[in-house]
């Protein structure tokens, strides 16, 4: 007995349908009463005739009319779509169905209404496909992978269940599976799931395959997804049966931590800095007063409150923290609940360093210009400001390591010896910051030549000469004019007149006309009142480079004497210092990979792995491996991180001394975006593929669509052939005259 995957449109409008199967037969009966008996002579000749051919005659009638027939019943249970499940459907190739469930467990997922959620409802179409499959009477398997497992590599990445066999009990073993099961709180998308599918089963060509895909088809992913519709086609076109089920009804408002990290500027212990706190709407109306809760080290402080978020818009906010002491220090921001929770906690840890190391070099025997840097950079004991200056000679760059220092600032230096310029060059190249102040010892050779090399170099510009600022009684104005630049912050909109009365009597200017290729990262950010570049920057690999074409002491201008030179110079170090990786977030998924020196550790080093205490995970020990790249270090991976907050790595030197890592892992704010996209829009954008599409509300109503062998495409060649054959026996069963020949001209009348 077949079954209809539309048996309601089989029962209400098929049954009454096949009715119309009858409408031949009555036609031929019509015809039949239009019959007259009529005396005729030349009637004998033509019943002789009947009688001879009489039989094959009406067998070619019915057989007519039976082929009508027929094709009137294909249509109709065309229309029901139906699905053997008997014998004979084993014999034309359902032997075995496999039914896929591929199960998103991203965390938007949790999406919450009323009194359910998105990864609820999945869980309760997971548990009727099991239902269905248990009451079936041919062979049957199911297979559950979840998004985030198949988004992890392929040693870690299992499904839950692989092809296990249905029985009676099956759907009660499957039931207490998802009870374990819950969100994640990755941002995995389809596609590694759908890819999985030949990976893990094979191409599945002695089998009969369902594919379930339950989601929530938020826009991030289903938008523009041409992957996935090459996917879906490919799985279409290898006769896999597609499902789209949704979980989601609408698209809910939601708001999501997007950034919790450190400002630009002297990071130490004991000195105040400055946190940055950005939150995005993605709703479709404003918010207004929202207050975000946040934490140091465990412990409560008065929240941040962000005035407005326009709808699709992202808010930040600065807020001061102060550590008095050395070490690794965490911050942790909360927003109020909402329709996803996952995005509402935002984490961020910072190594803070006893102080600064800042290394000065000076070209003077004297040291004239960095005592003045020095003096800026650290006024007294009764100014903290966490940045530790070093005054040391050229020599210095070519003897000792730099890798140490967050900035280095060169103060009329004339020259110097290739190896403390391909040392610098490393440096800079690999984050570090490097600031230039000129002067009477500049030589414009070896800077032109060497330090610039036509824009390839450290130097930003090139030099032309030595130039006198001349002073304009006419029009007098400010010597230095600034740009909207960090390290002039201060200054901007003119809010600091300190800065008025700085005055510039000697500099270096560049070539007329000179202009920076449009490919270069150079940028002028003080110009003097004459239009000429004061202070110029530019990126080198992952560092940046500031030059001051005039000097750091007060003999080219005054600048050191005035008060808004100690502001500036310590916005200079927070500008060039580079950014500590712990500062830096990862994201929920992602491995932790330790890089280790192996000059500091015993070969193969033990490393464990401790989790976020809310995760109630147990500590995991590896062995720190050589790298696959050849470099000689040693390599300790983490691949499972799947729960935001705060991990650590411990590890002992060989020295015996104890070494503590920390890492803030958060959740993907981009997956907070709820916009979904309904059955309409999926079809627009799936154009081509065949699949089925249904909400999850609704998959309780087609609890009799059970699966089998599918009649259609044998039902649509079936109908093709009866049609055809109909034509060809109509006309062989049809009169047809022989055509008249006209006579040829002359011809007799």
């Amino acid at each position: 007995m077949p079954s209809f995957v539309n048996p309601a449109l089989f029962w209400t409008l098929g049954l009454p349908t096949l009715g119309v199967v009858a409408i031949p037969v009555l036609i031929h009966l019509i015809n039949m009463m239009r019959h007259r008996r009529i005396e005729w002579a030349a009637m004998e000749f033509l019943l002789l005739s009947q009688k001879k051919h009489r039989t094959w005659i009406i067998f070619k009638q019915l057989l007519l009319l039976l082929l009508r027939m027929l094709a009137v019943a294909a249509v109709v249970f065309l229309v029901a779509q139906p699905r053997l499940r008997s014998q004979w459907g084993n014999l034309l190739g359902g032997v075995h169905t496999h039914h896929i469930v591929l199960l998103d467990d991203s965390y938007s997922m949790s999406d919450r209404w009323a009194d359910t959620a998105a990864f609820a409802e999945a869980g309760k179409v997971v548990e009727q496909i099991g239902i269905n499959a248990s009451r079936e009477d041919h062979p049957q398997s199911l297979s559950l992978l979840r998004f985030s497992r198949a988004a992890l590599p392929k040693s870690a990445g299992k499904p839950d269940v692989l092809k296990q066999p249905v029985g009676k009990d099956f759907s009660d073993e499957l039931e207490s599976l998802l009870g374990k099961l819950d969100v994640s709180q990755t941002a995995a998308g389809p596609m590694p799931a759908l890819q999985a599918i030949g990976e893990l089963l094979g191409d599945g060509a002695e089998e009969q395959r369902i594919v379930y895909l339950i989601s929530d088809f938020r826009a991030r992913q289903w938008n523009e997804p041409a992957e996935l519709r090459k996917e879906l086609l490919r799985l279409g076109e290898s006769g896999v049966d597609v499902r789209l089920i949704d979980c989601v009804d609408r698209t809910r408002p939601n708001l999501a931590i997007v950034s919790l990290s450190p400002a630009e500027g002297i990071r130490a212990a004991g000195v105040p800095w400055f946190m940055d706190l950005s939150v995005r709407n993605y709703g479709h109306a404003p918010v207004r007063e929202i207050a975000v809760t946040l934490g140091e080290d465990g412990h409560g402080r008065p929240p941040v409150v962000l005035a407005e978020i326009p709808p699709g818009k992202t808010a930040t906010e600065r807020f001061l923290v102060h550590f008095p002491n050395a070490g690794p220090h965490d911050v942790t921001a909360r927003l109020p609940g909402d329709a996803v929770d996952a995005d509402n906690h935002r984490y961020s840890t910072v190594d803070l360093p006893p102080d600064v190391p800042v290394l000065l070099v000076d070209g003077g025997a004297q040291a004239r210009d960095a005592r003045y840097l020095s003096f800026a950079l650290a006024p007294g004991e009764s100014v903290r400001t966490g940045v530790r200056p070093q005054i040391e000679t050229p020599r210095f760059l070519s003897l000792k390591p730099l890798a140490d220092f967050h900035a280095i600032d060169l103060a009329n230096v004339g020259r110097l010896d290739s190896s403390a310029v391909t040392a610098l060059e490393k440096y800079v190249s690999a984050g570090g910051g490097l600031a230039f102040f000129l002067g009477d010892r500049t030589e414009l050779k070896f800077f032109n030549d060497v330090l610039y090399r036509d824009g390839k170099g450290l130097f930003p510009v090139p030099l032309a000469r030595e130039e006198e600022l001349l002073v304009d009684r006419l029009e007098p104005a400010p010597d230095v004019q600034v740009e909207r630049h960090f390290i002039f912050r201060v200054f901007a909109a003119e809010q600091n007149p300190y800065l008025h009365t700085v005055i510039v009597q000697r500099y270096f200017a560049l070539p007329p006309g000179w202009q920076p290729p449009t490919d270069s990262t150079t940028r002028v950010v003080a110009r003097l009142r004459n239009g000429a570049p004061l202070v110029v920057e530019r990126e080198f690999g992952k560092g940046r480079v500031v030059a001051f074409l005039s000097s750091a002491a007060p003999v080219w201008n005054n600048w050191a004497r005035n008060p808004s030179f100690v502001v500036a110079m310590q916005d200079l170090q927070a500008y060039l210092a580079r950014r500590p990786a712990e500062a830096q977030s990862r994201t929920v998924g992602s491995p932790l990979e330790l890089s280790l020196n192996p000059a500091l550790y015993q070969p193969n080093p033990e490393v464990r792995f401790d989790y976020p205490e809310q995760s109630g995970k147990p500590p995991v020990t590896v062995n720190a491996t050589k790298s696959a790249d050849g470099n000689g270090m040693y390599t300790a991976s983490l691949l499972e991180t799947d729960v935001s907050g705060f991990y650590e790595s411990r590890l002992t030197r060989a020295d015996g001394t104890a070494e503590t890592r920390r890492y803030a892992v958060n959740v993907d704010p981009a997956e907070g975006d709820l916009t979904a996209l309904d059955g309409e829009k999926l079809a627009a954008r799936l154009e081509g593929v065949k699949y089925r599409y249904q909400q999850a509300a609704d998959f309780q109503s087609t609890a009799t669509e059970l699966a089998g062998y599918d009649l259609g495409e044998a039902l649509l060649y079936a109908l093709i052939l009866l049609l055809v054959g109909e034509q060809i026996l109509a006309w062989s069963a049809s009169y047809h005259p022989a055509r008249r020949h006209p006579l040829a001209k002359g011809g007799a009348a």
